[in-house]
């Protein structure tokens, strides 16, 4: 359905669901960098996964209940576990590349996914955007330039891609790939339940990598475990999770261009990006 033929009770549903709620998810998004950076020094990218959506998916059963979880559809199961393996993805090759960027050129590239969606929805999807989501896509990417890239421009280094950019930039196709697959999977199920099996999948996927790869950055969860335990909880508890209700209420292209202002909250509340 078109804008012009929604009735105002769906438009107010989609103004609160956009404006709102997704707004709201971005600025938790923004007040966890510091923490997630911070945890970064202490444990290795896949140990953080692990743990942060371990508590991420705890955070949520106390409100579910253990009916309610118990309950959980087959296909419920199925569509959370592949959203699991998106953000699985997404946040490994997000965290890998953060070790060898730096948070200004993450910020931005990670940002480029409000461009990816509406292109991929095209191009995969045919659901091509009109001008006025193309405007307000170009505009949110330059604001993201300006914005992440403005010590470069004050110092007049010039922007280079290091190799911690090309990690980065393989986990803005898949955040675009997972908000589209939340736009087409969330409307119509339990946003909850897809949560919990989303995060369970996520955390899940993440140990075997923690086993193999990162032994030795174990002892670090202890000075780290504050940090994990505000992103686990505020910002993957309720962040992620506030993403998946608004979605079933505005589209994959408008989510993305709220979500992206993460980087303008990040910078007013913990000062970098």
């Amino acid at each position: 359905m078109n804008d012009t033929g929604d009735k105002p009770p769906a438009r107010r549903k989609r103004f609160r669901a956009d404006f709102l709620l997704l707004l709201l998810v971005a600025v938790v998004w923004g007040s966890a960098l510091a923490g997630q950076r911070f945890s970064m020094e202490q444990v290795g990218p896949f140990t953080f996964n692990a743990a942060r959506f371990a508590i991420g998916a705890l955070t949520l059963i106390p409100i579910m209940g253990w009916h309610r979880l118990r309950s959980v559809p087959r296909s419920e199961v199925q569509f959370g576990a592949l959203l699991g393996v998106l953000l699985f993805a997404a946040a490994s090759l997000h965290q890998i590349g953060l070790i060898w960027s730096t948070a200004g050129k993450a910020g931005f590239v990670t940002g480029l996914y409000v461009v990816i969606v509406p292109l991929l929805l095209g191009m995969v999807w045919q659901e091509w955007s009109g001008w006025t989501r193309w405007l307000g896509a170009g505009l949110a990417t330059t604001g993201l330039f300006l914005l992440s890239l403005q010590g470069n421009l004050v110092t007049g280094v010039p922007f280079r891609l290091a190799a911690g950019d090309a990690w980065v930039l393989g986990s803005a196709f898949v955040w675009a790939l997972h908000v589209i697959a939340i736009g087409l999977i969330a409307p119509g199920r339990d946003p909850l339940r897809l949560a919990v099996v989303r995060f369970c999948v996520c955390s899940l996927l993440s140990i075997p990598m923690t086993l193999l790869l990162e032994p030795r950055t174990w002892p670090g969860l202890l000075l780290a475990m504050p940090a994990i335990l505000y992103t686990g909880t505020m910002s993957t508890g309720l962040g992620y999770t506030g993403q998946m209700v608004a979605q079933r209420h505005t589209k994959p292209t408008h989510a993305a261009s709220i979500l992206s202002t993460e980087s303008v909250f990040a910078v007013c509340l913990v000062g970098s990006c």
